[in-house]
């Protein structure tokens, strides 16, 4: 019997960096079981750079990604989400389009790279810590037995990952 795939929607108010950079970790490290979107709230319009240079530099695809709002997800035409997980503060806030089905929700908050502000090196370096937390906290919920923990458990478990706050160097 083949495994099922789980759909993801990372939200961020932007949808500019944090959201897409998990957006790429997770179809990567997901290898096929999960498969990850990304939107905001209210989104910026385009990928923020150092973004797109992260994945590159971790690997991954750095291409095919836009900055989307979360609304094209909230229709009867799209893929049902089993998770929808958000990345910032301020979406986590905000009130969220209802969405088909019932997905595990939870807060994964981490700073945003791009409103840091110094040289290039260190906004390279932020963006790069930020990605590293997100792959550490996909990593966790990659290793969940999702098949074998009820619905309350799934929600506990990845409730719980969103308080991961440095993956190790």
């Amino acid at each position: 019997m083949a495994e099922r795939t789980y759909n993801v929607l990372f939200i961020c108010t932007g949808n500019s960096a944090r959201s897409i950079m998990a957006e790429g970790l997770l179809n990567h490290l997901g290898k096929g079981r999960f498969k990850a979107y990304s939107a905001g709230s209210h989104p910026a319009g385009k990928v923020n750079a150092y973004a797109l240079l992260t994945l590159d530099r971790m690997h991954l695809p750095a291409t095919g990604y836009r900055s989307k709002n979360w609304n094209e997800f909230a229709k009867p035409d799209v893929p049902e989400m089993d998770f929808v997980l958000t990345v910032c503060d301020k979406a986590a806030g905000e009130v969220c389009p209802v969405w088909p089905g019932q997905p595990v929700t939870a807060h994964w908050g981490v700073a945003d790279p791009a409103a840091f502000a110094g040289t290039e090196e260190a906004s390279e370096r932020q963006f790069m810590d930020t990605a590293l937390t997100l792959k550490r906290r996909i990593e966790l919920m990659l290793a969940l037995p999702l098949a074998r923990l009820d619905t309350m458990a799934i929600q506990r478990e990845v409730r719980d990952i969103g308080k991961v706050q440095k993956a190790p160097q």
